[in-house]
């Protein structure tokens, strides 16, 4: 499980903005991720995507490393934002555009 923190550690420092998800940014695998990648694109923002069904050791350590029980999960400059439905009321919120602008996440 250690190898698999310091994986997911190096991964959600990589880019500004990961999106773990089920499937590809082209190619969602359930509603959730795709409704995730809706609202990512739909803000412009440049993001990278982990496709979780790839890798059970991953999909498993995920949920434990950011101690939340499903897929997709953002997060945004290191930090844990949050599901599909947190992303959604966000939006609706004007709140992740806010948390994006704040974080100073480049447009893609």
């Amino acid at each position: 499980m250690a190898d698999t923190n310091a994986r997911l550690d190096e991964i959600v420092k990589s880019s500004d903005v990961v999106l773990f998800m089920k499937g590809s940014a082209l190619f969602p695998q359930c509603g959730f991720s795709s409704r995730a990648v809706a609202i990512l694109d739909h803000l412009g923002v440049g993001f990278e995507t982990v496709d979780v069904l790839q890798d059970p050791e991953i999909r498993q350590g995920i949920k434990a490393y950011s101690d939340w029980p499903t897929i997709p999960q953002l997060y945004v400059k290191g930090e844990f934002v949050g599901g599909s439905d947190i992303m959604m009321e966000m939006f609706e919120a004007g709140e992740l555009q806010q948390l994006l602008t704040e974080k100073q996440v480049a447009k893609a």
